[in-house]
């Protein structure tokens, strides 16, 4: 589930972390990084527990408005399409989400307000409105409102940006991410599909385990030699004026240029570049991708880069 950008990033803030700590200890960094990894895995759980709170406020609604004094029609007829949604069924039911919340004690129970927000939203969004004014009804409509609901209701709102920052400082940065993770469980739910359905895993395979623990190690082991690297292709720039992420991310960019064959030099730098984008300042990457380029080519000097297989992509362009 956890995309190699992911990855790229749990290491730089744990590596952050590591080097801005009074004590450098790699080994309690490393559970600190997995921790962090493993914290992702719960935001996307937890999210998908999300849409069934909602769920469950809505019939709650309904049946406060049944139970009125004098009720009307309306409130003893309800429109019940959202909370008879098949796809929400399906997730409410699943048995993987359902032993996983309750081995990690998830539940919104302490976030009424939050739960109250975005069913207010909802019923305010005019993809909402059609959808339970529409003729037509059925299970493909009704995972294009589920979907419709996390990328326009729940990801945009505020009040859930301010819970995720209360709970986890890292949750923030996930949340675009695993929303898009979400959304792409609803895609492989099918009509039909029982409560054994699978969800997503927390790696795409063991590769992807032993990937990122390397990259980490390897920054860390090979810092002073990489950091030379940098000081060799910045002779104009005294390394005190560099911002410390900049060579933090160049770091990185170094450690998996040498140390993973398989991965194209092009993916490299178009990843890092991206990454400095987003966590460091904004003329960053064109800094960074100027520096970058001249220790590939000391790097290949030095015949340091080797790339075989997949990373051999892009090599005679």
């Amino acid at each position: 589930m956890i995309s190699r950008r992911q990855l790229r990033i749990k290491a730089l803030q744990s590596l952050y972390a590591y080097y801005k700590t009074d004590r450098e200890d790699m080994g309690r960094s490393e559970k600190e990084l997995n921790f962090n990894i493993q914290k992702a895995f719960e935001l996307y759980h937890y999210l998908l527990l999300l849409i069934i709170d909602v769920i469950l406020y809505a019939e709650s609604r309904i049946e406060l408005a049944r139970n009125k004094r004098i009720p009307t029609h309306e409130d003893l007829h309800p429109n019940t399409r959202f909370i008879d949604n098949q796809l929400v069924d399906q997730v409410r039911n699943n048995e993987s989400l359902l032993r996983f919340v309750d081995q990690h004690k998830l539940n919104w129970s302490n976030y009424p307000e939050l739960i109250k927000d975005i069913y207010a939203k909802l019923i305010e969004n005019e993809e909402y409105a059609s959808y339970m004014s529409a003729e037509e009804s059925g299970y493909a409509e009704d995972k294009k409102m589920i979907t419709h609901i996390y990328t326009h209701v729940v990801f945009p709102s505020e009040l859930l940006s301010s819970v995720m920052e209360e709970q986890s400082i890292y949750w923030n940065d996930d949340l675009e991410f695993i929303t898009s993770m979400i959304v792409k469980t609803f895609k492989k739910f099918k009509e039909g599909d029982g409560p054994d359905k699978s969800l997503m895993e927390l790696y795409k395979s063991d590769e992807d385990r032993d990937y990122v623990v390397k990259l980490y190690r390897q920054t860390i082991i090979h810092r002073e030699e990489y950091v030379e690297y940098i000081k060799l292709n910045t002779r104009n720039w005294d390394l005190d004026r560099i911002a410390f992420m900049d060579i933090l991310i160049m770091q990185m960019a170094i450690a998996e240029l040498i140390g993973f064959p398989s991965i194209p030099i092009k993916v490299t730098l178009n990843e890092y570049l991206e990454i400095s984008k987003f966590y460091s300042t904004s003329k960053s990457s064109v800094f960074i991708n100027g520096v970058l380029d001249k220790v590939v080519f000391q790097l290949k000097e030095e015949k340091k880069i080797v790339k075989k297989g997949r990373g051999l992509i892009g090599e005679n362009d």
